[in-house]
């Protein structure tokens, strides 16, 4: 699989970078599934004094973690996480890659089984131009969170909000905190967010059932 991000407007990756940011402890252990070329690792480890690692398939960005004197895993997250200890991270971060990867279920829970709670931003597929872009005109949707055309995107799942709040349930992850994404901001109990929103954050818990 390429590990290609989703990619968002230029204010929105900051706007994302900066929830995480902002519900990750000082000094805890984060694994970022995904994580480019480190901007958000070097974040967590220079601002936060976080312990980080970062798994990535891409060689230019595994180069560009390791000039930034970061540990990196060259690893494809279609394989899992087999070969990480349960219970190795207090966080996992999973920032618009879920629907890049064949398997997000497998993916999800192996995400709770080595972290307590992992971080997640996912698009939604679910908003109004999407549904827009297939049912008035009949087309594959592109928008400015969606910018591929169908042969050339990197996105092999489509999920809403709805759809990933279902699959929390299934595999028993608690949503602690639903953040949607809406203009470029993010917005705590927004109305209508499953057809307004252009993506959304997520914080979620492991069940203590599960443990």
């Amino acid at each position: 699989m390429s590990e290609i991000r989703y990619q968002l407007p230029d204010p929105s990756v900051q706007l994302v970078d900066d929830l995480i940011m902002r519900h990750i402890d000082s000094g805890a252990r984060v694994i970022d599934l995904g994580c480019g070329d480190g901007r958000l690792m070097q974040r967590l480890h220079t601002e936060s004094r976080c312990n980080v690692l970062g798994i990535d398939v891409e060689q230019s960005n595994i180069r560009a973690v390791i000039e930034r004197g970061l540990p990196v895993v060259a690893a494809d997250l279609n394989q899992g996480l087999q070969d990480i200890p349960s219970d190795a991270f207090d966080f996992a971060v999973l920032s618009q890659t879920l629907q890049q990867v064949h398997r997000p279920k497998q993916l999800l829970k192996e995400m709770m089984r080595v972290a307590r709670r992992a971080l997640v931003v996912v698009p939604n597929f679910g908003h109004w131009r999407v549904r827009f872009e297939v049912l008035l005109r009949g087309r594959t949707p592109i928008t400015d969170t969606l910018p591929y055309e169908w042969h050339e995107t990197p996105n092999v799942h489509f999920m809403s909000m709805r759809d990933f709040g279902d699959l929390m349930a299934d595999i028993g992850a608690r949503i602690v905190k639903e953040r949607p994404i809406i203009n470029g901001r993010s917005v705590d109990r927004a109305w209508a967010a499953n057809l307004r929103a252009d993506s959304a954050f997520y914080l979620l818990e492991r069940d203590s059932a599960s443990d």
